[in-house]
């Protein structure tokens, strides 16, 4: 999909905080927000057909999935504030990269457009643009994590494994590309979970945004400081892996970056957060040593609520060495056995 700059073709009107975008042929009527970040804020918005649309504007485009297209007509729209050509090209990334993947377990973009739109100072143009994505009201693991976490409740093993088992299943499309992709931000934030009767929650991974070829050959302190520098602004601290945090002069950065953060998601789907964000609650904690030293806080108490090869599992992802530390196709056929195992005591 490439990005188009026609001014008709997505035109965003706030009429009593409502209004109509139309990105390409297709329009749409914002509902409500669903959140905001930064220079970006996401609407539920519901297409608009025409009475003699037949079935929708959407429907008929031949780069969107059937599957992804809305029973209802609603869908999230991502609009992105841009204000330097650096965000610009950022963004035109992001949807580069966003669509490259086809997998149930990632997010998909279902259209989008930039437009042009009048700067702040006389004469100046900036950007806005409009992604469009299926939407998940049941809203994100973090979403659901802290509200457990208010009830004191926790995910049932079997339940834990399921969510882990879809993360690692959309990881893997990413890195089975030529060269391998890395999502670089695998937190609780960006897994969207959707709750299905009599079945385990659906979880989809979202935001490209700091998705990028995995492998990387450092050769200097330059390079070494200026992966550390793009690490800082792109890859959230606490599911961040220690060569982002303090990369040698001389190293391979690969996908194993996204297996620490993997790691510290599956503890996050068990315990609601990271097992390094503890730190941020003490007097001179340094949540940069705790990561690269791998210091994970257990809960203490008699009573866990989950087994101890769960535990190993977390970690055996937490190498502070990446040399060591497994690749995808490891963690799927581990998660795979204790699938097994637990799925047969539950019964």
């Amino acid at each position: 999909m490439g990005c188009s700059f026609s001014g008709l073709n997505a035109l965003y009107d706030a009429v009593n905080a409502g209004g109509d975008v139309w990105i390409n042929e297709n329009r749409f009527q914002i509902l409500r927000q669903l959140g905001e970040g930064g220079f970006a804020y996401v609407y539920l918005v519901k297409e608009v057909v025409s009475d003699g649309g037949g079935g929708g504007g959407l429907a008929k485009k031949i780069s969107v999935d059937p599957s992804h297209i809305s029973g209802d007509g609603t869908y999230a729209m991502k609009k992105i504030l841009i204000q330097s050509e650096e965000q610009l090209e950022l963004v035109r990334e992001e949807i580069r990269v966003s669509s490259l993947f086809n997998h149930p377990n990632l997010l998909p973009l279902l259209d989008h457009a930039i437009i042009a739109v009048k700067g702040a100072q006389q004469g100046s143009r900036n950007h806005e643009a409009y992604l469009l994505f299926p939407v998940h009201l049941d809203g994100t693991l973090l979403d659901v994590a802290k509200v457990m976490q208010t009830k004191k409740e926790f995910f049932p093993t079997i339940t834990v494994l399921h969510i882990f088992r879809q993360l690692c299943a959309g990881l893997k499309h990413m890195h089975s590309f030529d060269p391998p992709y890395a999502h670089n931000d695998v937190k609780p934030g960006n897994v969207l979970i959707t709750h299905r009767k009599g079945q385990p929650p659906l979880a989809i991974l979202m935001d490209f945004g700091s998705a990028h070829p995995a492998r990387k050959e450092i050769r200097s302190r330059a390079e070494a400081l200026q992966i550390q520098e793009w690490a800082a602004e792109h890859c959230s601290a606490p599911f961040r892996a220690p060569e982002l945090w303090d990369c040698p002069s001389h190293a391979n950065i690969d996908e194993r970056t996204d297996i620490w953060s993997l790691g510290c998601t599956l503890y996050a789907i068990m315990y609601g957060s990271s097992p390094f964000e503890y730190v941020l609650g003490e007097s001179g904690g340094s949540l940069q040593l705790a990561v690269m030293n791998a210091q994970i806080n257990w809960p203490s108490g008699p009573d866990s609520p989950y087994p101890e090869p769960l535990r190993q599992f977390v970690v055996w992802m937490l190498q502070p060495q990446p040399a060591v530390r497994p690749n995808i196709d490891d963690i799927i056929i581990h998660v795979d056995k204790l699938l097994s195992k637990y799925s047969s005591q539950a019964q």
